[in-house]
């Protein structure tokens, strides 16, 4: 499934030795992770690990205190939100930031409706382009007339990746997807990583569920009181042995980190 990072070339992104500190707490502390593209990395640690600290560095959402963020190779400079969708970064947070009262297009457009040349909402249009996208995405999604509230978790987390997806999002964040959903809609959205991956996207998992690194992440990242304690292959380690990362602060032996 994976593949050694050394013969790979250029990463997506690289986070090179990233620290942050609130309140005189280190809570990342000279953290170096990297992604390439078509690459799911999933980030562990308990809470307060620094996991989703680190990510909110690339998303905008926080200004590190040191360190270099690279895309493609170039330095890259991300000081807010905006800054981030320049670089063709998305997040995805758990609350999918949805509009509960709108449809699947006026989500999905939410901020960036498409006009008529008379200036009003082009909503066939925007709906034209939904579906298109959904028929790449979730070729079984069909309630583009519905109110989002209608959706199951499943399809709302189907929404907001087309979201992203649409507006070119190169490099994804996804903080824990699966939280919630039930196993058929947690199927659904590792296939809709599936895809995503085929179409050359890096994707940042934060992730709780060890199963679901395990089934969804290429390489796994496990940080620990601001630390990272490794970066493994999942395809060489066990549950168990990512299970030690996390608690004991350790990468297991004989495997390369």
């Amino acid at each position: 499934m994976s593949q050694s990072t050394e013969n790979r070339g250029t990463p997506l992104v690289e986070l090179r030795d990233i620290s942050i500190s609130f309140g005189g707490i280190k809570a990342v502390d000279h953290v170096t992770v990297d992604l390439y593209p078509g690459e799911v990395v999933g980030l562990l640690g308990h809470n307060g690990a620094g996991k989703s600290t680190l990510i909110k560095c690339l998303s905008g959402a926080y200004q590190m205190d040191a360190g270099e963020i690279f895309i493609n190779g170039d330095k890259a400079e991300i000081r807010n939100p905006r800054d981030a969708r320049a670089y063709n970064i998305e997040t995805i947070y758990q609350t999918l930031a949805l509009a509960d009262n709108l449809d699947a297009a006026s989500n999905l457009f939410l901020g960036r409706e498409l006009v008529t040349p008379a200036g009003f909402v082009d909503d066939a249009r925007m709906e034209a382009e939904t579906r298109k996208i959904m028929g790449r995405l979730n070729p079984n999604f069909r309630k583009f007339k519905d109110p989002v509230k209608a959706l199951s978790g499943g399809q709302r987390q189907s929404v907001a990746i087309a979201r992203a997806v649409y507006f070119n999002a190169k490099i994804l964040i996804m903080d824990e997807p699966t939280a919630a959903l039930g196993p058929h809609e947690t199927q659904m959205v590792a296939e809709l990583i599936q895809e995503l991956k085929a179409q050359g996207l890096g994707i940042f998992l934060i992730e709780h569920d060890i199963h679901n690194v395990m089934k969804l992440c290429d390489r796994a990242s496990v940080m620990k009181n601001g630390q990272l304690v490794g970066t493994v292959n999942v395809d060489e380690v066990t549950d168990e042995d990512i299970l030690g990362m996390i608690i004991l602060g350790k990468t297991p032996e004989g495997v390369s980190a």
